[in-house]
């Protein structure tokens, strides 16, 4: 097996003193930093999000390997080269105005950024004109919408509303997400995307922009 083979599974296993010695080993070895990243720990972790969404791995698991990632990468963002990460592209993720869950938007924050991309993650009970100002600071390819209550979906559409009155609507896709919603509904209010679950949301957020 090589290196950044053993790298992935140390990944997915949530073994972290296993994967920080092969990380430095690797590097130890002349493999590039930026292999590690995209080759051994990206990798990983879109094996770990493709298992959450069969059921083959839990909340709790996925947790732990995405935990693990942000450890490793610990070591390997001073070796970097400027650019040489290459950032999958910035995503801004909030929980709506009136809801303050945030499980399910952690997880997906998590997934994201262990998958390449900026996270701007502005927490819960965030209303429409704070997911404009980030808009307007950090011109996200993706903005991500999370509501846990029934009561709150209807903040979905007026934060749609806004980014599309604003004229932002073109350069950005819009994905949402949590229990109450659905396919359907994201179709209903203008969203380019809904994800049932973290793994599907990353999946489908690498989609969207290729």
């Amino acid at each position: 097996m090589s290196d950044l083979n053993t790298i992935t599974q140390s990944l997915i296993s949530g073994d972290i003193d296993s994967l920080l010695e092969q990380v430095k080993a690797a590097l130890e070895k002349g493999i590039s930093a930026s292999d590690i990243l995209t080759k051994g720990l990206i990798t990983g972790m879109d094996i770990v999000g493709e298992r959450m969404e069969t059921g083959e791995m839990f909340i709790p698991e996925v947790l732990m390997s995405a935990h693990t990632m942000g450890e490793a990468v610990k070591i390997l963002k001073p070796l970097l080269a400027e650019g040489e990460s290459v950032s999958a592209g910035c995503v801004i993720i909030g929980t709506v105005k009136g809801d303050l869950h945030d499980i399910g938007k952690n997880l997906v924050a998590m997934m994201m950024q262990s998958a390449g991309f900026d996270v701007i993650d502005l927490g819960v009970d965030v209303d429409s004109d704070t997911f404009m100002k980030a808009i307007e600071e950090h011109a996200p390819k993706i903005v991500g919408l999370s509501a846990l209550l029934t009561t709150t979906m209807p903040m979905m559409r007026e934060t749609i509303e806004k980014i599309t009155q604003s004229g932002k609507r073109d350069s950005l896709k819009i994905m949402v997400g949590g229990a109450p919603v659905n396919k359907e509904y994201a179709d209903e209010i203008g969203a380019d995307a809904y994800a049932s679950d973290a793994g599907s949301a990353c999946k489908l957020a690498k989609a969207m922009l290729k």
